[in-house]
């Protein structure tokens, strides 16, 4: 029977066989159709001198955007995949932003802040595009969930329904991503939802750009 650690293990060894050489083209390939993570950046409303950390932060693309638009937080961000945390962090210091900005190897459905980043507690946690590539896509969000403190949110952005949208985009779409093995969580509201009731949180949701992205915000 595989263990946790054995699962993470495992993750990490794919993660890395993906984007060894995936990581060079990563963002200029995936703008196109990553649509409403800057909706998302901008949405997350950091207070003064308040901390964000990213969950699956790959290039650091988004740590740096949220960075730069609140330049008085820190930035932190985990990803399972070592290769990509090389071009975060190339990145991260083109943008000036190393003393801001942490990105660690870590896997996110078992981590702990402290030991990881030095804190306990952050004012906003966001997850972008990252659940419709990870099988345990529930226990990532409900680990992340459990690590809002008062006053704090989880931001979430990911594939949606494409319910608005001619059925053979969807259809297109949906073949498409299968071939990444990215598969949008059609349940992810719901889901979302029952998680915020066992854990004492409020869920607003949404599905902008006629249902292509689902967005949803957990608080506490």
């Amino acid at each position: 029977m595989a263990t946790p650690a054995s699962e993470g293990a495992e993750a990490a060894v794919l993660m890395n066989q993906m984007y060894r050489y995936q990581r060079y083209i990563y963002d200029f390939t995936r703008k196109p159709y990553l649509l409403g993570r800057d909706l998302m950046i901008k949405g997350l409303d950091v207070p003064v001198g308040g901390s964000v950390l990213e969950i699956g932060c790959g290039t650091g693309r988004n740590l740096i955007k949220a960075a730069q638009l609140y330049p008085q937080c820190k930035a932190y961000g985990l990803d399972i995949s070592a290769e990509m945390l090389v071009t975060a962090r190339q990145s991260i210091a083109r943008a000036s932003l190393g003393e801001r900005v942490k990105v660690v190897q870590a896997d996110a459905t078992d981590f702990d802040a402290q030991s990881l980043f030095g804190r306990q507690a952050f004012e906003r946690i966001f997850i972008s595009y990252s659940l419709s590539m990870i099988p345990v896509w529930k226990q990532v969000l409900a680990e992340a969930a459990k690590n809002l403190t008062e006053g704090s949110n989880l931001h979430i952005v990911d594939f949606g329904t494409c319910e608005d949208l001619p059925k053979w985009f969807k259809a297109m779409l949906y073949a498409w991503l299968k071939k990444f093995s990215v598969f949008p969580r059609e349940d992810l509201i719901d889901v979302a939802s029952e998680i915020a009731q066992a854990q004492g949180l409020t869920c607003v949701a949404s599905r902008p750009l006629k249902g292509y992205a689902t967005m949803v915000v957990l608080s506490r």
